[in-house]
């Protein structure tokens, strides 16, 4: 490795650091890496500082004084494992294992064992992805029947909780969006060690983990932040003494502030000291030194702040336990009574009796807690998934989320909660009249994140392009407009989006002319009924104001039978479809998709269902452990005709994150509707705009939609969805603007019909958000459809849209006749109703 040795900080700006921690100040990445050499009584004062930041932190939670730990057995599921990190001795290979993984009953047998002493925690360890380099891992998982190692494990936990009751927490390493909604609900917490920030030490040949991919720093943030989006209670943290500088090390800090400040889901952080091991690359580099640990936990504590909770593993601090008290660690990890930890085997845990009086001495008590910790256990929702309810309410003090120190566990059913129906069931009826019953969530202030961070995230459009960049893209829009999506005319596509005045007029004037070249004169319209069937939801979308709380006084949840009644209702007044969307309730079962479209079709067989958004599929599929595929399958059985394509806002996952916090990435949203399409289920296509995006981001969602038509032709519409922002939390903290302008609203549904032509032939405009007056004039810019008649429209209406939630087919039709057109009736996939 490359020598980056560099000159310590001088002994004035340690005492200015000081100076700045001991005031409350908050210190930037110098500071703090002068901190890091903090010795002698600068140490000592750092220490007093850190410690009290932690004592006023344990006061707020209501438990001065108590430092915990969680009772565990250590499962090593395998140890085998893709990367080949030079300081490891749990990976290995395999010729020296028995197995390449524990059988099922192995498995149950540490944690029956571990039951039967009081251990609550099942931690599970396990390398990255074995199979992706080991025949073996391979071979092992196709004779038993998994997919994966992910899937293996899934099952596992599963099992632990059905027949010991222990609650499994699950270390399986780098997990996407996608993986981390599947494990959810079979474990309370997870965890993934950051280690660090510094690239080189993974990218440069000799680093520690140079030749492991899940080791890229890069990766393993964005793991951090997936977790926070999917709201599991996460821990991480830093490994120490790898080769990282001060500098390096405080960097990897920060990022973890940084993500804990925008999801709030870390629920501590470990702060490990390097300690050599023999028959390793790195078994002659020297242990981290117990006072550099010192000073970096409690520069942790400082930056991280009261409310964090920061743990350093008792079996590698050589039984220097004061020395870490002071630091202001709050919490000495797992430790088992019964299983060795296998990631440092010749460092044995401390007994707990011997852990207790080391903590006594120091002037602490020591507490039993769970692997998820207090402040998650008393939260309930959105992180606990409700079929881990009942295991961890039967070993949770529910006072103070702590453990029942001498409950034991004991195997219960894995299972959905007993349906509950009913809130405020006539809100698709009542929000006309009497309206929602405040403008927020009453978890306003948190849900969403911390906003500085969210704020920060939001970036910049670029220009408008030249006058020739406009005019060349006015040729393209008149002679070839699907040409405008190629990036060779990028800056024509742009400077068309900054069209105003006779340019816009023009522009819009040859988005018509397209249209009626592709579709005709008539607009056309469906007569159906939306139906949301609940509105709990606790994903935290940050521009919806639909999703409430299960507690919240405009909170509901509709029952099979009661939407089905609706249906009823609805083909009685001569529907056709009924699109059926509702919030990602945690409560309703994962059959309850299958039962309501298996209602419908058995008491209004002709009726077509138009149903579940790309969300809803993808967290229902990971709740009942299959694949989309698998689970879309069920769905079209079960008689689903076609899905809706919302979802999208904007396919770009840098404004997705800041527009949604925990929505599905834009590559999860493009392979359920692709999926979705190559099962023969068709889909429509949106965009919401108008919020913290700019153009680049609508052509680059437009290149994605097109991307995906060659490649299904599933799309039946494309749908523009002005953002609304009246209730919307991210206007009202402050983020976003006030919904699209008039001209970018003409602009983005004239370039809709010129950037998909030939792909798409219809396009949607929403009377919903727009008015009636304002349909009309785009009807007359590039539009031929007017949606649906829709009968009750509730999230609209809920952010705040004024114009209605219902139009009979006659003011449709007269929308249609102010821009001067015929109406014509359509079915849900653009063909003709039957007489």
């Amino acid at each position: 490795m490359v020598d980056r040795t560099v000159p310590g900080p001088t002994d004035a700006s340690v005492r200015r650091a000081l100076h700045r921690a001991a005031t409350g100040r908050a210190l930037d990445v110098d500071e703090a890496a002068a901190l890091l050499a903090a010795r002698g009584g600068a140490l000592d004062e750092l220490l007093d500082v850190a410690g009290a930041v932690r004592d006023a932190g344990l006061r707020e939670a209501g438990r001065p004084g108590v430092v915990t730990y969680s009772k565990k057995v250590f499962i090593p599921l395998t140890r085998l494992c893709r990367d080949r990190c030079h300081y490891c001795t749990f990976a290995t290979v395999p010729h020296r294992l028995p197995a390449a993984f524990l059988d099922r009953d192995e498995v149950l047998a540490i944690a029956r064992a571990g039951a039967a002493q009081g251990c609550k925690e099942a931690l599970f360890t396990l390398g990255d992805r074995p199979e992706e380099r080991w025949p073996a891992a391979r071979r092992w998982l196709d004779e038993r029947g998994y997919d994966s190692t992910l899937d293996y494990l899934r099952a596992c936990a599963v099992a632990v909780l059905e027949e010991t009751g222990l609650l499994p927490h699950l270390n399986p390493g780098v997990l996407s969006w996608s993986e981390l909604q599947r494990l959810k609900p079979v474990a309370p917490s997870m965890g993934m060690m950051l280690e660090t920030t510094a690239t080189r030490l993974w990218s440069e040949p000799g680093g520690p983990h140079f030749g492991s991919p899940d080791k890229e720093p890069a990766v393993r943030l964005r793991v951090l932040d997936d977790a926070g989006r999917v709201g599991v209670p996460f821990t991480t943290g830093i490994l120490i003494g790898i080769g990282e500088t001060p500098a390096e090390r405080v960097d990897a800090i920060f990022a973890i502030r940084r993500a804990h400040r925008e999801y709030g889901h870390l629920q501590e952080v470990i702060v490990q000291n390097f300690r050599a091991k023999p028959d390793t690359a790195m078994r002659g580099m020297p242990d981290a030194e117990l006072h550099d640990l010192a000073a970096t936990v409690a520069v942790t504590r400082v930056l991280l702040g009261p409310k964090a909770r920061v743990q350093a593993p008792p079996n590698l601090i050589a039984g220097e336990y004061d020395l870490l008290l002071r630091a202001g660690i709050d919490d000495w990890g797992g430790v088992s009574p019964l299983t060795p930890d296998h990631v440092n085997p010749e460092r044995p845990w401390p007994q707990i009796d011997e852990l207790a009086r080391h903590t006594e001495k120091s002037g602490f008590t020591l507490r039993e807690r769970l692997t998820i910790y207090p402040e998650y256990v008393r939260a309930g929702d959105p992180w606990l998934d409700p079929r881990l309810l009942p295991h961890v309410g039967a070993l949770a003090d529910p006072a103070t989320g702590l453990a029942v120190e001498d409950a034991r566990p004991v195997g219960r059913p894995w299972q959905e909660p007993d349906e509950t129906y009913g809130g405020r069931t006539d809100l698709h009826a009542t929000i006309d009249t009497t309206g929602r019953t405040g403008d927020r969530r009453g978890d306003f202030d948190h849900v969403y994140g911390d906003w500085s961070e969210v704020a920060g995230k939001v970036t910049a459009g670029g220009g408008g392009g030249t006058d020739d960049d406009l005019r060349a893209g006015l040729r393209l829009a008149a002679d070839d407009p699907a040409a405008l999506l190629e990036p060779r005319h990028a800056d024509a596509a742009l400077a068309l989006f900054a069209a105003d005045g006779p340019a816009l007029d023009e522009l819009c004037r040859l988005a018509d002319d397209v249209r009626r070249a592709a579709v005709g004169d008539d607009v056309t319209y469906v007569v159906n009924r939306n139906i949301n069937f609940s509105n709990v939801c606790y994903v935290g979308c940050r521009f919806c104001a639909f999703a409430q709380r299960e507690r919240d006084a405009d909170a509901y949840r509709l029952s099979v039978e009661q939407v089905a009644d609706r249906a009823e209702e609805a083909w009685a007044a001569g529907a056709s479809e009924v699109c059926l969307q509702g919030g990602i309730d945690p409560k309703l079962p994962v059959t309850v998709y299958a039962d309501l479209v298996r209602a419908i079709k058995a008491r209004v067989p002709g009726m077509h269902v138009h149903a579940f958004s790309p969300m809803e599929i993808v967290t229902a599929a990971a709740k009942a452990g299959v694949s989309v595929r698998e689970w879309l399958t069920g769905l079209r059985e079960a008689g689903l005709d076609t899905i809706p394509g919302t979802a999208a806002e904007i396919l770009d996952d840098d404004v997705r994150w800041v527009l949604t916090k925990g929505k599905l990435p834009a590559a999860a949203w493009v392979d359920v509707v692709g999926t979705a399409h190559e099962l023969g289920i068709r889909s429509s296509s949106t965009m919401m705009y108008g919020h913290v995006d700019h153009p680049a981001q609508w052509l680059a969602h437009f290149r994605v939609l097109a991307g995906l038509q060659d490649r299904t032709g599933g799309f039946t519409e494309f749908v523009a969805l002005p953002f609304v922002h009246t209730n919307a939390p991210i206007y009202l903290a402050g983020i976003a603007r006030p919904g699209p302008t008039w001209r970018e609203n003409r602009v983005v549904h004239a370039m809709a019909r010129l950037l998909l032509h030939g792909r798409i032939d219809n396009v949607q405009c929403s009377w919903v958000k727009l008015g009636d007056e304002g349909t009309a004039v785009m009807l007359r810019g590039g539009c031929n459809d007017l949606g649906g008649t829709l009968m009750e429209e509730t999230i609209s209406r809920m952010a705040g849209s004024g114009n209605g939630s219902a139009r009979t087919e006659e003011q449709l039709i007269a929308m249609a006749a102010a821009a001067g057109r015929p109406a014509r009736r359509r079915t849900t996939a653009y063909g003709s109703p039957r007489p």
